[in-house]
């Protein structure tokens, strides 16, 4: 007798760096703490390698790392003012990324440049944007960063998974109720999704696992930024998780925990903050054995993955690219 089941699939969403193209969107590459003034390092990133490196005036950048003449890493060179200096021949490059000089005086061929992401500092984080010009801005919380206090952090292991598949968890409200446990007040909040070109977001309110009343806003921001905001009995946090996209079915966890300074004294403040982020970090936890072993592929979908259909869909559509490319391999 033939078995004549067959698997039910939907069409297939593209995987980062196929055809030869990534997501564009702001992506992490390092904290802040790790480049202070006069420092360079240097990050794998969309199957290639960058630095980030601070200059003197304080401003965070990130470029590709190799260098025009003979593609020295440059994270093993030095920074001097708002340069970096390659360790090979000394040459330099300009906060363009242009070669502005050479150590034995010959004039920098044209053309020999580096390629400059758009960078933006925020939240301890340095970003990079895969693009020439950013689409949107990394996402802000609904307070001043300067009322805010903050947890920034990295996981320690790679997840063997785009960047996006993690993303898939936050309209993924089955996932939400049944491996988190925790509950909606009413009915899913399909209806009340705010979808734009680059990012879906929602509020709900319902309880945690532990039974403590929440009222979040969650959402992503192009493929790879998870965002949440709101409170939990009744106090207010904001957590950002970056995923950074070291190679092709590579995934780096960001973590960005905020709490206001004026809802408490400092002692009290920073407890809030080290219970959010080992609330948050009890949430990663139990995605990870998912995570880490899934082979996604979207499949048989029912009334309640409304949601997460239309964001399979938004993930189809989104727009690619890769100029770097010629530049960080």
């Amino acid at each position: 007798m033939t078995n004549s089941r067959r698997r039910h699939l939907g069409p297939p969403i593209p995987a980062e760096g196929e055809n030869g193209v990534f997501s564009e969107s702001w992506f992490p590459i390092c904290l802040s703490r790790e480049i202070p003034t006069g420092e360079i390092v240097g990050v794998d990133f969309l199957g290639g390698r960058v630095v980030a490196y601070r200059g003197t005036t304080g401003i965070a950048r990130v470029m590709s790392a190799y260098c025009a003449h003979l593609g020295a890493d440059l994270s093993v060179g030095d920074v001097q003012g708002e340069s970096v200096r390659c360790a090979f021949h000394h040459w330099k490059y300009n906060a363009d990324g242009v070669c502005e000089s050479t150590k034995v005086g010959d004039p920098p061929p044209p053309g020999a440049c580096l390629f400059a992401f758009p960078t933006c500092e925020r939240y301890g984080i340095v970003f990079a944007y895969n693009g020439e010009r950013p689409r949107f801005a990394v996402p802000s919380y609904p307070y001043p960063d300067s009322e805010l206090a903050m947890n920034t952090s990295i996981l320690p292991s790679v997840t063997p998974t785009d960047p996006w598949v993690l993303s898939c968890n936050t309209p993924d409200m089955q996932h939400i109720k049944a491996l988190h446990n925790i509950t909606f007040d009413g009915d899913d909040p399909h209806d009340r999704v705010e979808w734009t070109d680059h990012s879906m977001l929602y509020n709900f309110r319902g309880r945690h696992a532990q039974g403590q009343p929440i009222e979040y806003r969650v959402g992503i921001y192009g493929t790879n930024i998870f965002y949440q905001s709101g409170t939990i009995d009744g106090r207010w946090f904001g957590a950002m998780t970056p995923f950074g996209l070291p190679r092709p079915g590579q995934t780096r966890v960001f973590a960005i925990i905020a709490a206001r300074k004026a809802d408490g004294d400092e002692v009290s403040t920073a407890a809030f903050l080290k219970a959010i982020t080992e609330l948050e970090m009890q949430v990663v936890r139990e995605d990870l054995p998912v995570v880490n072993s899934i082979h996604f592929r979207p499949g048989a979908l029912t009334r309640s993955d409304r949601t997460l259909a239309r964001f399979f869909q938004y993930l189809r559509d989104y727009p690619r690219c890769h100029p770097s490319a010629e530049f960080i391999v």
